[in-house]
């Protein structure tokens, strides 16, 4: 059986830059783009080094999910990528916060590093969640 695929978009987040969705559903399962530390108000990246940015990834990634009714523990698995691995442990510190706080099971991970992303920042992160009990 063929379910149908819809696209998750919000002003909340930035726009995407290109031929792709916010996110798109499909059942209960939410695949999200990456997200870069772009503020939504005004398009551009966020001032600040790896921490800064990754405070406004994952609110990025909050308001996508927000708009496709689910919230951060709904989210199954993540892939970080990161402009420098030099920058994990300031990023995790970060991520931590938001995908597994205490009580919380934190969603499987793949990090990696990259020659570059886009607007030069210094990390992006994509999900995907399910809206399960």
């Amino acid at each position: 059986m063929s379910e149908k695929k819809t696209a998750i978009s919000t002003k909340e987040a930035p726009a995407a830059i290109g031929p792709y969705s916010q996110a798109v559903r499909v059942g209960d399962t939410l695949y999200a783009s990456g997200q870069v530390a772009l503020d939504p108000s005004t398009g551009q990246l966020v001032a600040g080094g790896v921490a800064e940015q990754t405070v406004r990834v994952c609110e990025n990634i909050k308001a996508v999910l927000a708009k496709a009714g689910l919230d951060l523990e709904h989210v199954v698995k993540t892939t970080v990528f990161l402009k420098s691995m030099g920058d994990f442990a300031a990023m995790n510190a970060v991520y931590e916060k938001y995908f597994a706080p205490e009580g919380v099971v934190p969603p499987a991970r793949s990090t990696v590093a990259v020659a570059g992303l886009p607007k030069d920042a210094l990390v992006e992160i994509e999900v995907v969640a399910r809206d399960v009990a």
